[in-house]
Order: C-alpha cells, then structure tokens, then sequence
C-alpha cells in the first residue's frame, strides 16, 4: 500500500533519489580513530603544518570531531564550498592526515625571494 499524506511528504522531502542511489540526510563523521588518533591530533598538526592550506583543512576536521559541526556549517564558517570540506573529510577517512595535507600539484612555479636571486 502505498503511503499517503503527511508520512509520505515527510519521507519524499528527506530522501532524495539520484540514479539508483538513494541519499538521504548524511552527516560525515571524521574517522581519526581508523588512524590511531584523536581530535588533539588534529589539532596539532593544524598547529605544526607548514602550509595554510594543510592548517585551515586540519582545523575544519578538528571541528567537526569535537564539536560535531557538520561540513555544511563548518563551510559556511570558514568561506568555503561544502562539497570541498565534505572532500577533505572522504580523503581523510580513505587516506589519513598524508590524504589532506597539501601537496602543490603544478602550475607556474612559485616566485624567487629576494634572497635566492642573488645566488
């Protein structure tokens, strides 16, 4: 039988069909536990790494693993897409902290300081 009024409203508006996949309301959770570690890990090495990128990706799954923020909040919060913090997350989980630290990729070399054009 199939489902009628609020019911069926309730269930269409929180389940979203794409393909053959069925997505409802997932929250993404940082699995630091799969990696032998816990949110004070995240927290240093948001602290020590070297590159603002590494830093302000570590801070965002620290957040999410002790305040249990979710990406799209963590997103709004700090200016980015909520696809890219949900991205970091999934890489995180698959890969560990070595699957979100920054790595440059290509593209024109970075300019020469001062200090290196005199050699």
């Amino acid at each position: 039988m199939p489902a009628e009024g609020v019911e069926a409203g309730l269930l269409l508006s929180h389940i979203a069909v794409i393909g053959e996949a069925i997505v409802g309301s997932v929250v993404l959770r940082v699995d630091y536990e799969r990696w032998g570690q816990g949110p004070e890990d995240l927290h240093d090495l948001a602290v020590t790494a070297p590159h603002a990128r590494s830093r302000e990706r570590f801070l965002a799954l620290y957040e999410m693993a002790i305040m249990g923020s979710r990406a799209t909040r963590v997103a709004d919060r700090i200016g980015r897409h909520p696809p890219s913090v949900m991205h970091w997350v999934q890489r995180y989980n698959a890969g560990g902290p070595e699957a979100v630290s920054y790595r440059r990729t290509g593209g024109r070399p970075p300019l020469r300081r001062d200090r290196d054009r005199s050699r």
